[in-house]
This record gives structure tokens, C-alpha cells and sequence, in this order.
């Protein structure tokens, strides 16, 4: 849905919004919307309704947009939340975080803001981190390590505390020959 390649996404009516034309206030929608001037206030189209708002290179809109498809080669002042489909056009500059399901971004497009896919996890919901309790002065005198785990250590750190268990020398990668440290274990 390229800015300059005009694919219909919906069958409706678009209002139009002309270059020298300022709008204040909310505006909802269920059809199109193709903005040449500036609104100042929010643009809501309902989730599924098809809608399609477009910004062009001279549009303007100081508030939040959420809409299923929106197409911004103007100016966003606020965050926009897209349902199906967002496309950042060549002069798009997006002041504020972008929703989006599916996205286009063409070269010269900028956000100022967080880029979030809305199927992430939320906050939240993330899986914990797993720390590592090494102390390598055990693993030394322990010849033998259960190549699982050994309690919360991976067999690996378990088996050698570190990469290098070498004391005043850098640690350096597994398996190398500087590290003295092997990645086997004798069961």
C-alpha cells in the first residue's frame, strides 16, 4: 500500500481534510480519511471497520490515531495505534510511539518514539531470568559433574565455574586452547 501505488483497501466514502482547512477536536470515522491540512485532536476508527486514514506530505495531526490502516507521509504529534496495517511513507515523521500488526517503512521515514508490534508479550509477562551462583573454587575440586545440571548451573559453568578458571587471566572462549576449560565431562 505504498503511498505513491494507491491500492483501495476499502469500498467508501473518503472525507477530505484540504491543505488549508484546520480541524479542532475528535474525529471518529468508519470510512476513509485523507488529511491535507491539520487536526488537532484525536482520529478513532473502531477496530475491523476497514478504515484507512492517509496523511499526505503536507497533513498535520497533533493527537492520537487509532485506526486499522493508516498511511503518514505528513506530520504525527501523538501515538498512533494501527489494528491491520501501518505505512510510514518518504517523509513520514511520527512524533510519538507506533501500534502496528503489520508495518511498511520506506527510506526517509522517521519515528521519534517506540516501534511496538502489538502480538508482543506484554510487560510483564516475560520469563525470568536464570542467574548463575558460579563459585570456582568448588568446581575445581569437583572432578565430576551430572552433564544436566548441577542445581541451577548449566553442566558448562558448573563443570568449570567460568570460561577460564585460571585466576588474573581473561576469560576466553569455551573449547579454546588458552582457556584450559573443555566443554565435556567424564560421567
Amino acid at each position: 500500500m505504498m503511498f505513491g501505488n494507491e491500492k483501495k483497501v476499502g469500498n467508501f466514502d473518503t472525507t477530505l481534510i484540504s491543505s488549508k482547512a484546520e480541524v479542532v477536536g475528535d474525529i471518529k470515522l468508519a470510512g476513509g480519511l485523507h488529511i491535507d491540512g491539520t487536526v488537532t485532536g484525536n482520529i478513532i476508527a473502531e477496530p475491523g471497520s476497514g478504515a484507512v486514514v492517509r496523511i499526505s506530505d503536507k497533513g498535520v495531526v497533533n493527537g492520537e490515531i487509532r485506526a486499522p490502516h493508516v498511511i503518514i507521509n505528513g506530520e504525527v504529534h501523538g501515538d498512533v495505534h494501527s489494528f491491520e496495517h501501518v505505512e510510514l511513507a518518504k517523509k513520514a515523521a511520527v512524533f510519538g510511539d507506533v501500534y502496528y500488526a503489520m508495518m511498511e517503512m520506506v527510506m526517509g521515514a522517521r519515528v521519534n518514539g517506540k516501534l511496538l508490534h502489538s502480538g508482543e508479550e506484554p510487560k510483564g509477562k516475560k520469563k525470568p531470568a536464570v542467574a548463575l551462583d558460579v563459585n570456582v573454587e568448588d568446581a575445581k575440586k569437583d572432578s565430576k559433574v551430572d552433564a544436566k545440571t548441577e542445581g541451577n548451573k548449566p553442566a558448562a559453568f558448573a563443570a568449570t565455574g567460568t570460561a577460564n578458571s585460571q585466576p588474573n587471566k581473561p576469560a576466553t572462549p569455551f573449547g579454546s586452547k588458552e582457556s584450559g576449560a573443555s566443554t565435556t565431562t567424564n560421567t
